[in-house]
């Protein structure tokens, strides 16, 4: 394991990954025909104090709500700093249905 992260590698990785999501879906992704908008998702708490069963905190996102909320960041004057453990959940929400919408079909078991 990394015992640093460097913000300088986390942005170059970020743009990496985001130039294949362009290049896979393109410049947009239509998120009206792709037929989900709520995910699980686990209390961000939670997800990282292992000491209890996360399944009482496991609650519902959503990705239009995502999507509007970093919609809003990006409307703010430059001076009102992001909010981070908010801002960067529903960035993450995005991220996870970006990995989502690239899974392999799912095979049935069908020959």
């Amino acid at each position: 394991m990394a015992d640093v992260l460097r913000v300088e590698d986390l942005r170059r990785v970020c743009g990496m990954l985001l130039d294949a999501v362009e290049k896979r879906f393109g410049a947009e992704v239509d998120l009206s025909g792709l037929g989900v908008d709520h995910y699980w998702n686990v209390d961000l708490r939670s997800a990282f104090e292992l000491a209890h069963d996360p399944a009482a905190a496991i609650d519902v996102g959503q990705i239009s709500d995502d999507v509007a909320e970093l919609c809003a960041l990006l409307r703010r004057p430059a001076d009102d700093m992001p909010v981070l453990w908010h801002d960067l959940q529903h960035l993450a929400g995005v991220l996870r249905l970006l990995a989502y919408l690239d899974l392999p079909a799912a095979s049935t078991g069908d020959s």
